[in-house]
């Protein structure tokens, strides 16, 4: 893989263009190759570990709000707890994170998170969980999330360098997607067997273990980048560049309206379960699970990318949106289950094309600021969206506040197209090709080649 172009001054409309990251599509044998990297792939067995228990609390967790308190909208309030603080806070994480080094920052990120784990496993194993106890724990755990999140996207350069990033990004949003897989499945089993206390706990272990990987890794390996100095208007600096960025102004762009509408998922995945369907935890596991299967093929799919481009992220935007819409209506969970697996195709073809993009298109000294401003976007959209989400379930139904939620993300990518079109960064060609040997192709979203 060759390493990505340098940074083009600001306003060069060759920004919207492809960015080429490989020389040719990359060989089968290569679709791993990052794993090769000692320190990546001890990170990576770590993060898959910590993703399974993460999504088995996050399940157990959103399920018992609801049992405790019968609201659709309260697991909505719980979303946003856990995410407001990112939507507040989140430039502060990524200055932190180009401040820090990031090891140290993940190991106390970490850490805070097994205790929070614990004290929910205790509260919950001794029947004395409340609604405000999940409340006050989610909100914690946001707090450490304004850090960890900027620090762990940046740190998978520091583990691989700048020649392996995109296949990097690529593997760790598939470990997290398998994660999310397997996770809500074994939770669902896991709360109907024997309650969703020992969710908690298992999280707390998984914690304690990713603190032990990262004490393991080999930091004479690590491709470290000098800490930024303390200076003033850090934050300042980071949204100018966001900015004066095509690529990555578009890409928060659209990754707000992907946030505040199509991920509150899981809040629509249990409403479903709950008033739709009335399949209970097993079937509200079986629904996530769904959405992470279709997202880990759609995180594997992105690795065979050779080039990044905005159309491409605005086609995953459309695909995640008109699946999710097209599911709001049908009439059992087996047709929904298999919408969910396309829907999350889509949202990883997104989501993984929209990071990525973000990533190489920044310089690796401000990386951490515009990262953390990309996931306030992201991550505390979200934080808007769950309650918002959860409200409309409850007053207009499930159904169609499904439509809703992935209506506008396939509304928001045409008109950012439009946008595009209007200011000459990518033009609508309308072709067709006779001959059968041939892709045929009606119409194709493309950067406009500008004169001179």
């Amino acid at each position: 893989m060759a390493p990505p172009p340098p940074s083009a001054p600001a306003g060069d409309p060759t920004l919207t263009a492809p960015i080429p990251v490989t020389t040719q599509r990359p060989a089968w044998r290569d679709t791993f190759i990052s794993l090769r990297i000692p320190n990546f792939r001890l990170f990576a067995i770590s993060h898959l570990v910590a993703v399974v228990a993460l999504w088995m609390q996050r399940i157990a967790q959103d399920w018992m709000v609801l049992q405790l308190s019968g609201s659709v909208t309260a697991v909505g309030i719980t979303v946003a707890l856990q995410f407001a603080p990112m939507l507040l806070l989140g430039p502060w994480g990524g200055v932190v994170a180009d401040r820090y080094p990031k090891r140290l920052l993940l190991i106390i990120t970490q850490s805070i998170a097994a205790l929070m784990a614990t004290a929910m496993a205790v509260l919950a194993l001794t029947g004395l969980i409340q609604v405000w106890h999940v409340y006050v724990i989610a909100f914690v755990i946001g707090l450490v999330t304004v850090v960890d999140a900027p620090a762990r996207q940046v740190f998978v350069n520091d583990l691989v360098g700048p020649t392996y990033l995109r296949n990097a990004i690529s593997l760790n949003s598939s470990v997290f997607q398998l994660g999310a897989m397997v996770g809500p499945a074994v939770s669902g089993i896991l709360i109907v067997a024997v309650g969703g206390g020992w969710a908690f706990a298992i999280n707390a272990l998984a914690c304690t273990y990713t603190v032990f990987t990262l004490y393991r890794l080999r930091t004479d390996q690590l491709n470290t980048v000098a800490p930024a100095p303390r200076t003033k208007g850090q934050l300042r600096q980071g949204a100018r560049y966001l900015v004066s960025k095509p690529p990555i102004l578009w890409c928060t762009v659209a990754a707000g309206f992907v946030a505040i509408f199509a991920l509150s998922t899981p809040v629509l995945m249990a409403a479903f379960a709950d008033s739709v369907f009335h399949s209970g935890a097993g079937g509200y596991g079986l629904l996530n699970t769904a959405l992470a299967t279709g997202a880990l093929v759609g995180a594997l799919a992105s690795t065979r990318r050779t080039q990044l481009r905005l159309r491409g992220v605005l086609g995953g935007m459309t695909a995640f949106g008109g699946f999710m819409a097209l599911a709001a209506y049908v009439p059992n969970q087996f047709a929904f289950t298999v919408l969910m697996f396309f829907a999350g195709v889509g949202s990883l073809w997104f989501v993984t094309g929209a990071n990525q993009l973000v990533q190489v298109s920044t310089n690796v000294a401000i990386r951490g600021r515009v990262m953390s401003l990309y996931m306030m976007v992201l991550i505390g959209g979200q934080a808007v969206g769950g309650p918002m989400i959860g409200w409309l379930a409850e007053n207009i139904g499930a159904q169609t506040t499904l439509l809703i939620a992935g209506g506008v993300p396939v509304l928001a990518a045409g008109a950012i197209a439009v946008v595009l079109a209007r200011r000459g960064q990518l033009t609508v060609r309308f072709r067709w090709t006779p001959a059968p040997h041939e892709r045929r192709r009606l119409v194709a979203i493309v950067p406009k080649v500008q004169a001179g």
